[in-house]
């Protein structure tokens, strides 16, 4: 944690909760690094939406320690989480769980499913049906499972962690825009640079294993309560009028784009300023700037947008057209 701050008095200020719950979350790219070489984007991202409350769909080729990055998290942050593999075979109830019959009391009690949890992985969340991905729904929106009629609230702090990979697409069901569209950031995990892969195995000559990370040296260095006092200070964090009016007009621009079929929503605006508001909270400003907008509009837009058949045939891409954006619409000064 840096020095006191010298007051205005003569006196030291004393670090504010919001001064600690930063410091504290700064702490955990370190945590994690044991764990994981490289993806400080991916865990960057990952601390913005447990700040906005928001969910995240990692994206990534097989191999790339997407479920070792968010296991390597729980730890830091001393958090349940709990993995699901999704599959052809998944029914909705193995998910958010079901009523059963006590033969001895004769009569039905809830047995709760893995999404009861912190945060939870939906590994390969596009392998299994509509029907069972549609199960997640309720629970990324409203924080809550329905089963026969009754909500049962989850655990504060939830988050949903969902990864596909993609290149393999035969056998899956691509995920509908309605719940894309829940997802607070989409963010990519990409292969290693020639350095962090012999670093890699460096770590797995020497003993490392993936399943034992307390061996690996990860202990808490944050918790619910730094994670709460961070949400109040985000909420707390100000935004102009010309910020708002950039955000609208970035997203508005993507809905006149000839290269896409369908813009971003303006719950998609409301999602990137939401993850600029955390993201200028960790940079130290209690304000958010264009910059910041920038700095997660490809993350937080990205999946929110649907090419044209004809511009996906030229190799178009939806970062190119976020970026194209980015680089025409006026930044306020």
């Amino acid at each position: 944690m840096s020095a006191p701050t010298p007051a205005i008095s003569g006196t030291f200020a004393a670090p504010t909760n919001s001064d600690a719950a930063r410091a504290s979350l700064e702490a955990l790219r370190s945590e994690i690094a044991k764990a994981v070489v490289g993806q400080d984007p991916a865990v960057t991202g990952l601390v913005v939406a447990l700040l906005c409350r928001g969910h995240v769909l990692l994206e990534g080729v097989p191999g790339v320690a997407k479920t070792l990055l968010v296991r390597a998290l729980a730890a830091s942050l001393e958090l349940e989480t709990k993995r699901v593999q999704f599959t052809p075979d998944l029914m909705p109830s193995d998910v958010t769980g079901s009523l059963v019959y006590d033969a001895r009391t004769a009569e039905f009690s809830f047995q709760a499913g893995p999404v009861f949890t912190n945060l939870l992985i939906a590994d390969e969340i596009n392998r299994t049906p509509p029907k069972t991905q549609s199960s997640l729904l309720e629970a990324m929106e409203e924080r809550q499972v329905s089963v026969d009629g009754t909500p049962r609230p989850l655990p504060d702090p939830f988050l949903v962690v969902a990864t596909q990979n993609p290149v393999e697409y035969e056998g899956t069901y691509p995920l509908p825009e309605a719940q894309l569209d829940r997802f607070l950031l989409k963010l990519t995990v990409p292969l290693p640079t020639r350095e962090e892969e012999i670093n890699v195995l460096t770590r797995h000559a020497e003993g490392f294993n993936p399943r034992d990370l307390k061996a690996a040296g990860i202990s808490p260095v944050a918790g619910p309560a730094d994670l709460e006092a961070a949400r109040d200070a985000v909420a707390l964090t100000s935004i102009s009028p010309e910020v708002a009016g950039y955000v609208v007009d970035l997203c508005r621009a993507t809905r006149e784009s000839p290269s896409l079929a369908l813009g971003v929503s303006p719950r998609g605006a409301t999602a990137l300023l939401s993850a600029a508001r955390a993201w200028a909270w960790l940079t130290g400003r209690d304000y958010v700037i264009p910059d910041d907008v920038k700095a997660l509009a490809l993350p937080a837009l990205r999946h929110r947008i649907q090419l044209r058949p004809e511009a996906e045939m030229e190799g178009v891409t939806p970062d190119a057209v976020i970026t194209s954006v980015l680089a025409f619409v006026p930044v306020p000064r």
